[in-house]
């Protein structure tokens, strides 16, 4: 085929095998160890929403069970999974300068027993809506980036009621933590655990809390966090703070300089930058480090972004636009796990299930974004622009994974769902009579 022409997929499958191998240890029997490979198969594949039916149709099961069961019921450890993989991420894209990457997503819901869903601010939507919200960490060098780690968010709603959540089997030793403090655990997690990294950056969600900041100097990470524009900066030694946005406003036109946060789809992505390196820490312990205010002017709309930084050494202005620019990488690692191996349908409602079918998903996102850095590596050919994280799962399906088409088991298929939602029909018409009927 042409693809196979000007890209030479079969290092991909190493690539592949290597993510599954990574892990397999983890499964004390066969069967779920060959569920899981195909999940992760099945997450890669192109097919229309990947639940458990579709998952368990493209590996050629008869029935959903086995993927089921993998979520739900089999015996593995979704932590020491994930510990693998990040493993296997660090060995491609580990790097001393690396910047790990703070953000969270949202997928809406429509029902109340999701673990962790109620009302709340989601970004996914822009506003207020029902809701359930995961804390991730990204993992972001020179040689690629992705995701690493994540966190369910459980509201005080949740951790105030422990009957909901002994009913979405949540640990009782679970108890409410801010999307800071799940942050703050995934980065001491990743310290511990060795994965080489000089930076950390995060939204103002993140920026604005001063005990994050701090969690992040205990652990000698440099930071580029955005604060928000109403952010108190201390200056003259402490002895004074000044709002964020009243320090732009106040600022020479001497003081900025356009600079690129780095290379984007149309070009360098160009800002006009300002930074004032006389910030002093805000009532924090002396740690010997350098804090400075960084500020972002978008060169067409003069919108202004503001970031709180320190660094255990002294850095330069590139260093910090570097950074910031950064930053982006998560947004982009989020477009792809939902969009590519869909992190946003799991459709699932337990603590344990939701941490095992977003780990499988970082592990499929980790084959892709592998893949996607080895293709980056090669020279480029003339009139085309690198492969994406997009073609490279086109290529994989083109190429690598083989959809089952016989058409007795498409059929079996079809009338098991038809079955299945007939039988859940008549259930939910039962459950409404008899409600109907109460008096």
């Amino acid at each position: 085929m042409a693809a196979s022409h000007s890209v030479d997929v079969a290092p991909w499958r190493w690539v592949l095998a290597g993510v599954l191998a990574s892990f397999a240890g983890r499964f004390g029997r066969v069967e779920p160890r060959r569920t899981a490979a195909a999940f992760v198969t099945g997450l890669l594949a192109d097919i229309e929403v990947k639940t458990c039916w579709q998952l368990a149709e493209q590996a050629g099961h008869a029935r959903p069970d086995a993927m089921q069961r993998l979520l739900y019921r089999a015996v593995w450890d979704a932590d020491a999974v994930r510990d693998d993989v990040r493993t296997v991420i660090v060995d491609r894209f580990g790097d001393p300068d690396a910047v790990l990457v703070v953000d969270e997503t949202g997928d809406l819901k429509k029902g109340i027993h999701s673990v962790g869903v109620q009302r709340q601010y989601t970004g996914t939507a822009g506003r207020i809506e029902n809701a359930q919200v995961g804390v991730f960490l990204g993992y972001a060098s020179g040689h690629g980036h992705t995701l690493i780690d994540r966190r369910v968010y459980l509201p005080v709603s949740w951790t105030d009621d422990r009957d909901r959540c002994q009913g979405a089997g949540v640990p009782d030793e679970v108890e409410f933590a801010t999307k800071s403090e799940l942050a703050a655990e995934m980065i001491t997690a990743a310290a511990d655990a060795g994965v080489p990294a000089g930076w950390a950056t995060a939204d103002e969600a993140y920026g604005n809390n001063s005990v994050f900041r701090a969690h992040l100097r205990e652990h000698q990470l440099g930071y580029v966090l955005a604060v928000s524009r109403s952010h108190q900066v201390p200056l003259d030694g402490g002895k004074v703070k000044i709002r964020a946005d009243r320090i732009a406003a106040e600022l020479p036109a001497s003081a900025w300089q356009r600079r690129s946060a780095g290379a984007g789809s149309k070009g360098p992505r160009l800002y006009d930058w300002a930074w004032l390196d006389d910030v002093t820490t805000d009532a924090d312990p002396d740690d010997d480090g350098h804090h400075s205010l960084l500020i972002r002017r978008n060169t067409t709309t003069g919108e202004l972004a503001f970031y709180r930084c320190w660094t255990p050494q002294p850095a330069t202005l590139a260093q910090l636009i570097r950074v910031a620019g950064i930053r982006w990488t998560v947004e982009e690692a989020f477009q792809a796990a939902k969009g590519q191996v869909g992190l946003d349908q799991h459709q699932v409602r337990r603590w344990d299930s939701w941490h095992r079918f977003t780990t499988l998903a970082l592990a499929a996102l980790a084959v892709l974004a592998i893949c996607a850095a080895d293709a980056a590596d090669e020279p480029p050919q003339s009139g085309l622009i690198k492969l994406t994280v997009n073609e490279v799962r086109r290529l994989i399906n083109t190429c690598t994974i083989r959809p089952i088409h016989e058409l007795a088991h498409r059929l079996r298929w079809s009338q098991w769902r038809r079955r299945h939602q007939a039988r859940a029909r008549q259930a939910h018409y039962k459950r409404r009579l008899n409600a109907e009927l109460q008096p």
